[in-house]
């Protein structure tokens, strides 16, 4: 089974996390909710959530990724906290999935140098500060182990993108196919 850690911070963007989430865990990934800054956390817009873990007890070895929802000041908190920026580091170096969405992009890899070199895309605003890197307004950019997305209303895309590097085209079909009415 694929393992996944999501990074939740105070302040995360809470449509940016439950969506991987829950399609993730639809698709059979384990999902580990990941508290950065605490096992109970708070999202942007007050909904709490109880973590599985804090960020100080989680192994890279055991992962096959992680996963970097925005929201502010949630990427903040993430790129301020150096256990989370180690496991980050060492995931896009052991070519380990690194999905990030929104300001995470940019807040969390851009300002400490992890996208340099890759092309990218973020929440607008965000994308004009990293030298190095090539911005594209797409949705969703997919470069090698980094995935990156715009924002909340591009979740449930980034989500199937995560499902199809991680599962196949097959399984993010059907996991298309079954939250998607037609």
């Amino acid at each position: 089974m694929k393992k996944m850690a999501l990074f939740l911070a105070d302040g995360f963007e809470e449509v940016e996390a439950i969506t991987p989430a829950d399609f993730l865990r639809r698709s059979g990934v384990e999902v580990i909710l990941t508290g950065v800054t605490g096992k109970s956390v708070t999202g942007a817009h007050g909904i709490k959530i109880e973590c599985d873990r804090e960020v100080s007890l989680l192994d890279i070895n055991d992962l096959d990724g992680v996963i970097i929802p925005g929201g502010m000041p949630g990427a903040a908190n993430v790129a301020k906290d150096e256990t989370t920026m180690r496991i980050i580091r060492a995931a896009l170096e052991n070519q380990l999935l690194v999905g990030a969405i929104c300001a995470a992009p940019a807040v969390v890899l851009g300002s400490h140098g992890l996208i340099k070199g890759r092309r990218f895309t973020c929440y607008p605003g965000f994308e004009n500060s990293f030298a190095g890197s090539v911005f594209s307004d797409a949705r969703v950019v997919v470069h090698d182990n980094l995935i990156t997305s715009r924002g909340p209303g591009t979740a449930a895309e980034f989500s199937e993108h995560l499902i199809e590097y991680l599962c196949g085209k097959d399984q993010r079909d059907r996991i298309h196919d079954s939250t998607i009415q037609k």
